[in-house]
């Protein structure tokens, strides 16, 4: 719930349906979600309700928002002539007269909940106003985005996403102190007000110690993927379970989206249950391991809340401004390599300073035939090891910027480069999944998966003219083909189009039967760029690691 204009917002109580399951193996890679849609209210509400005078002096002037209990207006109070947020319960029609009740006795906890916490972060209620026989709450008007919102337009730097997480804390330590749990902590109910103001909203599912618990039994109450694992499995839940909540949220404000989220609800609560997410892609550091200590499924494991403040504290100092450089865009900062920086010359800092100097082509070819800026233990400068047990049972070597997407069978992932010009694919899988799919997997067998691609690929609408070739090598003492695949993207409609490679490592399962693993790098066929590719090929298959079994 938000208290804002724009986009409606998840359901916290209600609403949560599964869509329908993404296409299988071989269809185009799906776009993470932005976020998992609520049902619209009516379209005649907005229209009908505006300019209503609720308790006799709060004017409603336009609807900001909605969420699973309730729907948010901007409001003029008549009485003090200003602005305010009015918040009218909103139940689903399906619902009883006793779900009705339920709703109407949580919004009015709401009013309790927040009124008691007493902190510039926590949204401040002025009233509640009983009309037509509902709870009507009347809160300060929060002028500007929710962080929910504000993650559309990109992800956040470590040191901002620090400050607001330190805000937050802050607030639910005041909650905490007095006996509340918020419960339903997560980017959309975090507002970034004017002047660097903070504030956590909707305490609408807020649980108040020692009042009577109002969740019926088996009922879900909160967002599926920022929902601590103890209160998934019906345990009493603590202020422990808030700071989960809150490692989620500085998760998601880094990489973009929680690590948990699937397609539909069931899955994401097995993988809040059972997966361990990756450290953050651009959040390591002491920011990667705060929150990886906050994601632990244990309660008690997790830091306490000053452990967590300070730590906050340290990361939301604001970092010295970098030293003038006279090669601009091309230079690298303190942090690592520049995105305009192709991954093979972060290494090389001759390279970098001839790059700003116009000298690519030149210093890449130099690189890669006399430098090797691959040679040496460990992945180059900019690259990372990232545990991926959950999906490959392995390690693997990628770049730092590379963003992570899953797929939604737990088989599939792969890392795109923010430019758009490669991508690296990895996947576990048995070579078929039924007797019907196999032409959309051809497993570790090179001759079928040449055929595969020289038909097309996937329902012949992968890809045109394919040139195939393969040759068996190994793999951490394992039999292993390496394949390279060139071809033209199907329907190009270039006259002279680009044709793209597929640099691939097949390494089988000890049986015919088995999982075998895969690893594909997509590049450019010719050009610089393709000798690039050729690189992060090679980095990457002798970074992968697999997990002896």
């Amino acid at each position: 719930m938000t208290d804002h204009g724009g986009r409606a917002d998840e359901p916290t109580s209600y609403g949560l349906q599964p869509p329908h399951a993404p296409g299988g193996f071989g269809a185009p890679h799906p776009a993470p979600p932005a976020h998992i849609p609520s049902p619209a209210p009516p379209a005649t509400a907005p229209d009908q309700a505006a300019n209503r005078l609720i308790g006799g002096r709060y004017r409603l002037i336009a609807r900001l928002g909605h969420g699973g209990m309730g729907t948010v207006w901007r409001a003029r109070d008549e009485v003090v002539d200003r602005e305010v947020a009015v918040k009218e319960p909103r139940v689903p029609d399906h619902l009883g007269e006793r779900e009705h009740t339920t709703v109407h006795q949580r919004m009015q906890r709401e009013a309790r909940a927040a009124a008691r916490i007493d902190h510039p972060s926590v949204v401040t209620v002025h009233d509640v106003v009983i009309e037509d026989g509902k709870p009507w709450i009347v809160m300060e008007l929060v002028r500007g985005p929710s962080l929910g919102d504000r993650l559309q337009e990109g992800t956040l730097d470590p040191r901002e996403a620090a400050r607001i997480g330190l805000a937050v804390l802050d607030a639910l330590n005041a909650a905490h102190a007095i006996g509340i749990l918020h419960r339903d902590v997560k980017p959309d109910n975090v507002m970034l007000g004017t002047g660097d103001r903070v504030v956590l909203t909707d305490f609408g599912i807020a649980q108040i110690e020692g009042e009577q618990r109002l969740t019926e039994t088996g009922a879900f109450i909160g967002s599926p993927e920022y929902i601590a694992p103890e209160r998934v499995l019906g345990q009493r839940p603590g202020p422990e379970s808030d700071l989960w909540s809150l490692g989620v949220v500085l998760y998601a404000a880094v990489e973009g989206m929680s690590p948990y989220r699937r397609s539909h609800t069931p899955a994401t609560l097995q993988a809040v249950l059972s997966a361990e997410p990756q450290t953050p892609a651009r959040g390591t550091g002491a920011f990667g391991t705060l929150v990886m200590q906050l994601l632990r499924k244990d309660p008690a494991a997790r830091p306490p809340a000053a452990e967590v403040r300070r730590t906050l504290q340290q990361l939301a100092v604001p970092a010295p401004a970098p030293a003038t450089s006279p090669y601009g865009a091309f230079a690298t900062g303190s942090g690592g390599g520049s995105k305009w920086v192709p991954p093979v010359l972060h290494r090389n800092r001759a390279a970098q300073f001839a790059l700003g100097g116009g000298a690519l082509a030149v210093v890449v070819a130099l690189v890669l035939v006399l430098l090797n800026p691959f040679a040496g233990d460990g992945p180059p400068e900019n690259w990372q090891i990232r545990p991926e047990n959950e999906v490959l049972s392995a390690d693997v070597a990628v770049p730092e910027e590379y963003k992570r997407v899953q797929d939604d069978d737990g088989e599939l992932v792969w890392y795109a480069d923010p430019s758009g010009v490669f991508e690296i694919d990895f996947w576990h899988r048995a070579p078929k999944s039924d007797a019907d799919s196999m032409d959309d997997n051809p497993g570790a067998d090179p001759e079928a998966r040449k055929a595969y691609y020289e038909k097309g690929g996937t329902s012949g609408t992968q890809m045109e003219e394919a040139s195939v070739t393969y040759k068996d090598t190994t793999h951490q003492g394992r039999k292993a083909i390496e394949m390279t695949t060139e071809y033209i993207p199907y329907a190009s409609s270039d006259d002279d189009p680009v044709r793209l490679r597929f640099r691939e490592l097949l390494i089988p399962g000890e049986k015919k039967s088995d999982p075998y693993w895969h690893v594909r790098v997509r590049t450019p066929a010719k050009g610089e760029a393709a000798k690039d590719g050729d690189a992060i090929f090679a980095e990457v298959t002798e970074g992968l690691k697999i997990h002896a079994s």
